[in-house]
């Protein structure tokens, strides 16, 4: 690697007290951009280093002057109570139960009758106003006694929750709380204009304004203990107000009511089918959110900086993969790298000059402690990173937190300047052309192209017991050899010649999710464009309970294309024969004593008669082929991310189009190992994804293979031809 591929695309914190160690790094790492943090100052002496400088701008707090001049204006959230009995002719229910007073504070200033509901759960309609009333943080509901009430109210976040999950993650003391403030209205508004025009002109040396964000933050609610109650990265119940929502009716022409935004308490997270109201208000943030942020950028490029988006906080609304987005106009957006899906969160973002990630871990205490083990987390996020870099890369890299916890880490610091060096290395040899892909895969849920690389998220890129299961098919994904679009199901009735224009069609996750379905499955036109393109000889991989919804004697809706359905004890009657497995499929041949994890895999799946079995546990079917017409579709319980279900998704991908003639093409025999091909730049590069030694025969084109030896970790490049 010559003197100029060792610099360049790569950011680091900094923070007053480790100016030299700052400039040390800089240099160590090729770094040729430095940036602050929340809770970090800029130093003076590092203003005139060779490297772009970044400054956080926060749109929505650090102005706690402003906030507390016009607590009219501080930023809102809906909230709903828990549930509560009647057990009599009345009930009183606590508002702020279970939430964090430090946090919220509940809104009395507006009109409550007209902003808050009242719902008797047991019937699901709202109670008339005249029937409860307010006092003290209570509200008193005249109730029909043993039926289930709930209230849905209107409150101040009187602490941003991302400050407020920053100073309670580093024991942060002696501070004041920074109150969240509401651009979109009025007042504000103006202000905030007038203040980014001040904070750029303050700030001469300052090169890049990253925006933390516009304007809203996704749902995270604290209880009174401070620990996380409920957090949602894709939540819109705080980007509500009074004034937003009346502008809202007036747009689409209907009262709103806050059981749109509460939806019985869930929330409208991302796996519930979503409601058409819900639709029309994230259009609505959507168009206000770009036409304000838009407005912010023009002033930032007018002062001669550049305008860059971290994908996250008060993000709600940006939403980069919807058409609004592009209209803000911004230079670059950065987010947080947690594994091959969130990475491709960020590179797959049009309509920006470049995108950047932050890496893990961020240097925080949590991670950065004496006993602590940052080089573990750091390996493991770049490996799982490096997949997806490969397909589609990311232009920069970065890392965030206080510097100084980093530097107690020498190995650490080692470890990253390889990262660094890797990451140049591989951003030279592929940008600007495309991976060579063997099929055209697309993801069906209710979202579409809206939660693209998100799907089964709740909090950014963690995994639970409920999920891992399912987010493993993404991650496989994220760095497999795939032409991957997400599509919804709105799409293919908007165009009847969509699933034309792909060969394999997966629907993942459990039954009544936005994720499979739920009541799309009911329309006779979505259902019979589905089996139609497997039965023209389409692909289809249901992975948990696709289709699943209790509808017409099926509840798998699509049991008929997959071979499989699900006994859910409305049919113990009939008898299930077919068990015998198959162990020799195609499918299984690189799985080590030809089995996989299923994770938490499915209770009660069977075959039908004409399925292929191909592992069964306990009469429980866990993988299943089966034709239908001239198309193929896979069943599998559950996929958990790991290399060897990663190849077992391959070659499910490669089956069901009738391709298994190309498995031999830019392929490892050894699982651990991937190639990745890049025709138009005549290279193409075998990769270790593990941290051991790795043997493996490597077939190129035409049948041509050779035997090879990697390293941990090792990427090896070669020339085509």
């Amino acid at each position: 690697m010559n003197d100029t591929q060792k610099k360049g695309r790569v950011t680091i914190p900094t923070d007053l007290d480790v100016v030299p160690e700052t400039l040390e790094i800089l240099k160590k790492w090729g770094a040729d951009a430095i940036r602050d943090c929340d809770g970090t100052d800029f130093p003076q002496q590092l203003r005139d280093a060779d490297a772009k400088i970044y400054s956080t701008y926060y749109t929505t707090r650090k102005d706690n002057a402003w906030a507390k001049a016009n607590p009219d204006e501080i930023q809102q959230c809906y909230i709903m109570t828990g549930f509560y009995t009647a057990h009599g002719d009345t009930v009183t229910i606590p508002l702020m139960k279970g939430i964090s007073p430090e946090l919220m504070e509940v809104n009395t200033r507006d009109d409550i009758t007209r902003w808050w509901e009242v719902m008797d759960r047991t019937t699901g309609q709202p109670v008339p106003p005249s029937q409860w009333s307010y006092a003290d943080g209570s509200v008193t509901v005249q109730a029909v006694p043993f039926h289930e009430y709930t209230v849905s109210f209107l409150a101040y976040l009187i602490w941003d929750p991302v400050h407020m999950y920053n100073a309670t993650t580093n024991g942060w003391t002696n501070f004041e709380h920074q109150i969240t403030f509401d651009v979109r209205q009025p007042k504000t508004h103006k202000y905030s204009m007038e203040r980014l025009r001040k904070f750029i002109q303050e700030h001469p040396y300052v090169n890049v304004i990253r925006y933390t964000t516009f304007f809203h933050q996704f749902t995270l609610i604290f209880d009174e203990l401070k620990r996380e109650k409920y957090v949602d990265w894709y939540g819109y119940s705080a980007s509500v107000s009074p004034y937003i929502l009346e502008q809202f009716e007036r747009e689409v022409g209907y009262k709103f009511r806050p059981e749109y935004i509460i939806d019985q308490g869930y929330y409208n997270n991302q796996y519930r089918v979503p409601s058409k109201e819900y639709k029309d208000f994230q259009a609505f943030q959507r168009r206000e959110v770009a036409k304000l942020a838009k407005e912010m950028v023009e002033i930032t490029h007018e002062c001669g900086c550049e305008a860059m988006m971290f994908l996250g906080d008060h993000w709600i609304g940006t939403e980069p993969f919807m058409p609004e987005f592009k209209s803000i106009g911004l230079d670059a957006v950065v987010g947080s790298v947690g594994n091959g899906s969130t990475l491709r969160l960020i590179s797959d973002i049009e309509g920006v000059k470049y995108t950047e990630g932050r890496f893990l871990p961020y240097f925080f205490p949590d991670t950065f402690h004496e006993g602590g083990d940052p080089v573990r987390e750091a390996k493991e996020n770049w490996v799982t990173a490096r997949r997806a870099i490969l397909r589609k890369p990311i232009d920069r890299i970065g890392y965030g937190g206080y510097l100084k916890l980093a530097l107690q880490f020498p190995e650490f610091i080692d470890y990253v300047q390889s990262v660094c060096d890797e990451f140049r290395e591989l951003y030279d040899n592929i940008k600007g052309t495309t991976p060579y892909c063997f099929k055209r895969v697309a993801v069906l849920n209710c979202w579409g192209k809206m939660r693209a690389w998100g799907c089964h998220m709740v909090h950014h890129a963690l995994y639970y017991k409920k999920n891992y299961s399912y987010a493993g098919v993404i991650e496989a994904l994220s760095g497999a050899p795939f032409d991957v679009q997400f599509i919804s199901f709105e799409d293919i009735k908007a165009d009847p010649h969509l699933l034309e224009k792909i060969d394999v069609l997966i629907n993942v996750g459990d039954a009544d999710t936005a994720h499979t379905g739920g009541r799309w499955w009911e329309d006779p036109e979505i259902a019979a464009a589905v089996k139609k393109f497997v039965w023209n000889g389409g692909g289809l991989i249901g992975v948990g309970e696709p289709s699943g919804h209790q509808y017409q004697g099926r509840f798998l809706q699509l049991a008929g294309v997959l071979g499989v359905e699900k006994e859910t004890g409305c049919t113990l009657n009939y008898d299930k024969y077919n068990w015998d497995e198959h162990r020799d499929h195609f499918i299984l041949a690189d799985c080590p004593n030809q089995d996989m994890d299923f994770g938490e895999g499915q209770k009660s799946i069977y075959a039908l008669e004409d399925a292929q079995v191909l592992i069964q546990r306990d009469k429980e079917v866990q993988l299943a082929a089966h034709d239908f017409g001239q198309g193929r579709a896979v069943y599998i319980s559950g996929l958990p991310y790991s290399f060897v279900n990663s190849r077992a998704l391959y070659r499910a991908i490669l089956w069901s189009s009738h391709s298994e003639d190309q498995l031999h093409t830019w392929f490892s025999s050894n699982y651990n190992v991937e190639v990745h091909a890049y025709v138009a730049n005549h290279k193409y590069c075998v990769v270790n994804n593990t941290y051991q030694p790795q043997d493996t025969t490597v077939y190129t084109t035409d049948g041509h293979s050779f035997d090879l030896h990697l390293e941990a970790n090792e990427i090896k490049w070669y020339e085509i031809g």
